[in-house]
This record gives structure tokens, sequence and C-alpha cells, in this order.
């Protein structure tokens, strides 16, 4: 008995309506009638990640800033490499936010508010290494929490949240290094 053969076109769209389909809604850009998640909610946890970011960035140029003490050069270097590579994360995300229809918020005023971080100084040099590991600490989980919820319903904003946990993750690292064996202060 001769099995029909699988007719694997079955699953996808014919051109023809992939074209009209990609003529309606172009005030839509990126955002396809095919998009399966929910962007308002991504949109909004996006914003929460950017602003987290910022407050991030913020926290590093200020304990780069205002760091002192006979240790305090090599560990100012890695507190403006964060903060550099927080503010990249920040753009990352923002560019999300505008594909996806948004309009990423960087109202000073809001930026607080919606972080997950919060901003600590640190009043010594451990106390400032200590508080980034807590902001990044608190990153991780969040990203985590927000790749779990993105799923594979989106897969471009999920692949651009594992490249930043990764990147959190590297920088939690480094400070538990720093603080490993800490002496003084």
């Amino acid at each position: 008995m001769a099995t029909a053969a699988k007719n694997p076109d079955k699953d996808f769209t014919d051109v023809k309506t992939l074209r009209a389909n990609a003529r309606k809604n172009i005030d839509d850009g990126a955002v396809t009638k095919s998009y399966p998640a929910d962007r308002e909610t991504i949109v909004s946890k996006l914003q929460e990640s950017l602003a987290t970011e910022w407050v991030c960035v913020l926290r590093y140029l200020r304990h780069y800033h205002t760091a002192t003490g006979l240790v305090s050069e090599p560990i100012k270097a890695h507190f403006l490499e964060h903060a550099n590579e927080e503010q990249a994360h920040a753009m990352l995300l923002a560019e999300r936010i505008v594909q996806l229809g948004g309009e990423p918020d960087l109202n000073p005023d809001n930026l607080t508010k919606r972080s997950h971080a919060e901003y600590r100084k640190g009043k010594t040099l451990k106390d400032m290494v200590k508080e980034d590991l807590i902001a990044e600490r608190i990153a991780i989980d969040s990203y985590r929490e927000l790749i779990d919820y993105v799923g594979d319903r989106d897969t471009t904003t999920k692949k651009l949240l594992v490249h930043i946990l990764q990147q959190e993750e590297d920088h939690a690292d480094e400070f538990s290094d720093l603080l490993d064996g800490w002496e003084g202060e």
C-alpha cells in the first residue's frame, strides 16, 4: 500500500498572500499580522529594562567619578566599561521598542520609577562594588523572567535579551571576583 506524499508547502503561506499581507498595515513597520506575542506587554517590560539600564549607567558613572583609594584605578576602569556596556544595552532596547511600534520612555522623571535596580551610591569603594553586584543580580533575574515570558513567540526580542543577560552575568562574575577576599573597608 502506497502512502500519500506529504505536501511540505501546506505549513507555509503562499507567495501571493505573503505579498498582500506585507502591503496591509504598512505603518506597523516590522510588526506584521503573524507577530504572535502580546506586543503591549513586551514593550512595557522592555521599557522597564530600558529604565534599569539607564539607572545602572548613571550609577556606574557616579562610581567611576567618585571612587578613591589605593586600589581604585583598576576598579574605576570596570565602572566605566560597565557604564558603556549598559548604555549599549539601553540603545538596543530602545531600538527594539521602536521596532515593536513603541516609543522609548527616556523621561528622567520616569526612569527611577520603572527601573528594577536602585540608584544607590555606596560610601566606600567596597560598598560601590556591592551595590553594582546587587544591581547586576537584579538585572539577571529580571532578564531571565522576561526571556521566559517571551519564549519562542518573539525570537528577535528573545535573542536580544539573551545577549544582554550573558553580559549582565559577566558583570556579576567580575564584581563577585572583586569582592572575593577583599581586605579593608
